[in-house]
């Protein structure tokens, strides 16, 4: 019973778990020792902390704020977020995040806009100028890593707005003011692309969807820092575990930030190499010399020791020295001299020593110099937790600058209704917006159902499976291109292509299998309904007509065929030759018939030998004619008959077979107005062929989608004889293809041909160009019949 009652809460309390609040924000702090969540709901002007959790890095998963092993610091994240969940008895779905790294760089820029007239500034037009001066921003990074010649990719991950101007007068904001001449003066950051990365794929690891992205110094800045002491010249530094980011502020707003490479696991690291301690054991030392005159610890070599606070602090006394230099320098490069006033936050600020040591380094008077927290209580306020922490200053940044709305999001797309993830890297493209946001190129370009080939009776054939429902891209409610610039404030509706539906054809769907005298799978009779397998092998023999065995019979009272007419082997035409009268051609249309006849006795039918000798006979027929032609006149004479003969015999000479590849085809000349041109094969799919023209090489035909599902023949030698209601023709990079109609009459679209270009979907090289009788395409663009198709991939 008790289990039973105990059973029944655990239910009780998973059925209480509800979705995230839209006003309750979800903040993670991933830091170099350890990982900090916070829940907040914002209320009025303020965000009320409903809980904290905290967990440390076992191990160092990560180095200088950057992640070093995904796996490990995403089994850390996870932990923090199950038990902030039970705590807040809600579901976390959404997070915010902040980003840093050792290799964080910023970059600074003005950009003005000379209006026509006098006019009300609003939201499009602050967005324009910030624009503008991102892309002059850009401009520079990319010009000063090519000097560098530094290849990494980096992204744009923020920028703020240092100052505006209206009429070249100094303004906080612009917004609803009249003018004609405005400016603004912004700082933009960037970070390498595998620092941004790692951190979206850890989040998405366990279940959450990042929401919004701030940088680890603004995140601080606004939270030690709020924007009414702004006019004073202050500096914030945040000292963490890995990196100290630091940020600076004067005339109301931030006038800087950077970073330095050197924080509290220098000092760490110094107690390791001089105790001989793990990198835990020396944390934990770090952490006792406040609390404790003397350290009891157990070194690697298992002994117990003990240190005095006065040893470890002579200890770690050089190292510190090197600290408090380093981040004097940082202070003094961005805020151009020492400031007004200075804030210590982050774990690392409790450090013995280290205020006093930075006050020193900026020659500042050490009542200018404090410790980070009394200033939580302006943005934020709890009834349950203690604020006031200088550990708390980058999670309470990141959970006030979400909720207050303080992340800049001028420059915000959305994508179906939600905010995009937007890390520029340079101008970009909606095919760069869908990729970052987690779309694939199947999900853009689609793919067709499986097909599935077997053969029968010795030839090939294929089941195709349906074609892929094509994407629709929609940009500001008008159809867009993959190659659309993107701008600030653009709407992106984007709907991902739909798979075809693979071939599950069964034994009963191979032509006349309803009305054959017996049917075998792979060498066994089976039941019609057996569902049929790659490769699988099906002999069939039907039953003859009256009218099928009387042709037969003419054809064997024929009389032979003369000398001239027979292969080396001394075998007569007997597979449907035709011959040549007077300059004309007359078909054996009993021949054709005869073939399909004894199609049925595959156990007396050498097929090689026949088509060899086929080949043979019709060149001899084509010789025969040739010299009849020149008893004529010099002048030029068009044969329509012979040149159908020449078709014939290149097509059963250049006809590729499914066992040999594509690789055996020879390159040739390509057509030209839609002609073949000699010893050139058409691309021809309608009925499921494989005949591959001779100017590709290396590239496997791709198999044609087909909407019927039902089989059909595979090598066709003659692709001129397919019937014209029945396939659609188009040139493909300068090549035929003939492809079946719909059964629903629908139209090809643009992306249904990608398939046949030749370029690897699953790993593409570059990007995609897509051009339709010489313009621009689209991969959504419907087609007609002899459109001219141009798909290239343009190598990065």
């Amino acid at each position: 019973m008790a289990k039973g009652q105990v059973k029944k809460a655990q239910i009780q309390k998973v059925q209480k778990l509800q979705a995230q609040a839209e006003n309750a924000i979800f903040a993670l702090d991933i830091g170099t020792r350890s990982i900090i969540g916070m829940v907040g709901i914002v209320e009025e002007d303020k965000v009320r902390i409903i809980a904290i959790d905290k967990e440390e890095h076992t191990e160092r998963a990560m180095i200088d704020g950057q992640i070093e092993n995904i796996e490990k610091v995403t089994t850390l994240a996870r932990k923090v977020k199950k038990r902030l969940e039970e705590k807040v008895n809600f579901q976390l779905e959404r997070v915010c995040v902040a980003a840093a790294g050792r290799a964080l760089r910023t970059k600074r820029a003005e950009f003005e806009i000379n209006l026509p007239g006098k006019q009300v500034i609003d939201d499009e037009i602050i967005s324009r100028l910030e624009a503008g001066a991102i892309s002059k921003v850009e401009e520079a990074f990319d010009a000063e890593n090519s000097a560098r010649e530094d290849m990494r990719r980096f992204y744009l991950v923020g920028y703020t707005v240092c100052q505006y101007y209206l009429d070249e007068y100094r303004i906080s904001s612009l917004k609803d003011h009249r003018g004609q001449d405005v400016k603004v003066d912004l700082i933009a950051t960037f970070l390498p692309s595998e620092v941004v990365e790692s951190l979206y794929t850890t989040m998405n690891k366990i279940g959450l969807e990042v929401v919004s992205v701030t940088l680890e110094p603004i995140a601080a800045i606004n939270a030690a820092i709020p924007e009414n002491l702004r006019l004073l010249n202050l500096v914030m530094v945040d000292i963490g575990a890995g990196t100290s980011d630091i940020a600076a502020c004067t005339g109301g707003s931030v006038t800087g930030y950077t970073m330095a490479t050197v924080a509290g696991d220098e000092v760490t690291e110094a107690v390791m190499r001089e105790y001989l301690v793990d990198f835990g054991t020396a944390e934990a030392m770090k952490a006792q010399i406040e609390q404790e005159e003397v350290i009891t610890f157990t070194d690697i070599l298992g002994f117990e020791r003990k240190a005095s606070r006065e040893e470890v602090l002579q200890c770690i006394q050089s190292t510190s020295e090197v600290l408090c230099k380093e981040i004097a320098a940082k202070v003094l490069e961005v805020n151009g001299g020492a400031p007004s006033a200075l804030f210590l936050a982050g774990g690392g600020s409790k450090l013995t020593g280290l205020r006093e040591g930075i006050t020193a380094a900026l020659q500042m008077d050490a009542n200018r110099v404090a410790v980070a927290g009394n200033n939580f209580r302006i943005s934020a306020f709890s009834d349950e937790y203690d604020l006031n922490n200088p550990e708390y200053a980058t999670p309470l940044g990141i959970t006030i600058s979400s909720g207050l709305n303080l992340i800049n999001d001028s420059f915000r797309v959305t994508l179906n209704g939600r905010p995009a993830k937007l890390f520029r890297s340079g101008s970009f493209t909606a095919l760069n917006l869908l990729m970052m946001n987690g779309y694939s190129f199947q999900d853009i370009l689609g793919r067709p159902g499986t097909s599935l080939p077997v053969t029968v009776n010795g030839k090939r054939k294929v089941f195709y499976g349906t074609a892929a429902q094509p994407a629709s891209l929609f940009i500001n409610k008008k159809e867009g291109k993959l190659s659309t610039v993107i701008n600030a404030g653009d709407c992106i509706d984007f709907v991902p292509s739909i798979p075809g539906i693979p071939a599950s054809p069964c034994l009963g769907d191979i032509e006349g299998a309803s009305e054959c005298l017996e049917i075998t799978l792979n060498g066994v009779f089976m039941p019609l309904e057996t569902p049929l397998k790659i490769g699988d092998v099906i002999r069939i023999r039907m039953p003859k007509s009256e009218e099928d065995e009387k042709d037969e019979e003419d054809i064997l009272e024929e009389p032979s065929l003369g000398d001239g007419d027979k292969n080396e082997d001394g075998a007569g035409e007997g597979d449907g030759a035709e011959h040549v009268t007077d300059g004309k051609l007359s078909g054996n249309d009993a021949d054709e018939k005869k073939e399909e006849a004894v199609s049925g006795k595959e156990d007396k039918k050498n097929f090689d030998a026949s088509e060899i000798a086929d080949v043979r006979e019709k060149e001899e027929v084509i010789d025969t004619a040739k010299a009849d032609l020149k008893t004529e006149d010099a002048k030029p004479v068009k044969n329509e008959a012979i040149d159908a003969v020449t078709q014939q015999v290149s097509l059963k000479r250049n006809t590729i077979s499914p066992a040999s590849g594509a690789s055996n085809a020879a390159a040739g000349s390509r057509p030209r107005n839609g002609n073949m041109d000699e010893g050139q094969l058409e691309l021809d799919f309608s009925k499921g062929g494989t005949n591959i023209s001779n100017n590709i090489s290396g590239i496997s035909p791709p198999q044609a989608p087909s909407t019927t599902g039902i089989a059909s023949a595979g090598i066709s030698p003659q692709p001129s004889r397919m019937g014209a209601g029945g396939s659609i023709l188009f040139q493909l990079n300068g090549s035929p293809l003939r492809l079946p109609r719909k059964e629903n009459g629908g139209s090809y679209y643009l992306m249904d041909l990608l398939q046949y270009s030749g370029i690897n979907l699953n790993n593409p090289k570059g990007s995609i160009e897509l051009v339709v009788n010489g313009e621009p395409g689209m991969f959504q663009q419907k087609l007609r019949e002899g459109d001219s198709i141009t798909i290239e991939e343009k190598m990065l």
